[in-house]
């Protein structure tokens, strides 16, 4: 790959790699630090990558990279930063998206991730299998939970009230 098709890259999926991340991690700054960090990886490997599975390894790369932040900032705990807010349950209707909002984040961490992939930027279980390292049964099995504990929880009558 060339200057030119790594730029056309970056200009193409840069939003689509900040979104997945953002969803995932619901950190502004560290997505923006796990998306640079990607571009400065597949930098490096330039060479080595053709223009065609370009897409394939950024998100491949922004996945683990994402993992290993993840991975590096649950070993530090500040008590202080936490938002009480957060921990409250409200019994009242907040709006579709709100809703939609919660059951994601009830998730595991692979569930919401395939359905982020998945249901939000549109791509293949193939490709959600290459970005994730799962097979794509396994992929397929994950989605299917995701949605079953979204329908049990969406339809519950409390989080409509």
């Amino acid at each position: 790959m060339n200057t030119v098709e790594f730029n056309k890259t970056v200009d193409l999926y840069s939003d689509n790699l900040y979104r997945f991340i953002l969803k995932s991690i619901r950190d502004a700054d560290m997505a923006n630090d796990i998306v640079q960090d990607t571009f400065e990886k597949m930098w490096l490997k330039v060479d080595e990558i053709s223009f065609d599975k370009a897409k394939s390894y950024m998100f491949t790369t922004g996945y683990r990279t994402m993992i290993d932040a993840i991975r590096k900032n649950s070993k530090q705990t500040d008590f202080t930063d936490v938002d009480e807010s957060r921990h409250v349950t409200h019994n009242q209707y907040s709006g579709l998206q709100e809703v939609l909002h919660e059951a994601v984040e009830k998730l595991p961490k692979i569930q919401r991730d395939v359905i982020l992939l998945r249901d939000y930027e549109g791509y293949s279980y193939e490709e959600i299998g290459q970005v994730t390292g799962l097979n794509e049964s396994q992929v397929k099995v994950y989605i299917f939970r995701a949605r079953k504990a979204m329908k049990a929880y969406l339809v519950s009558i409390e989080t409509v009230i």
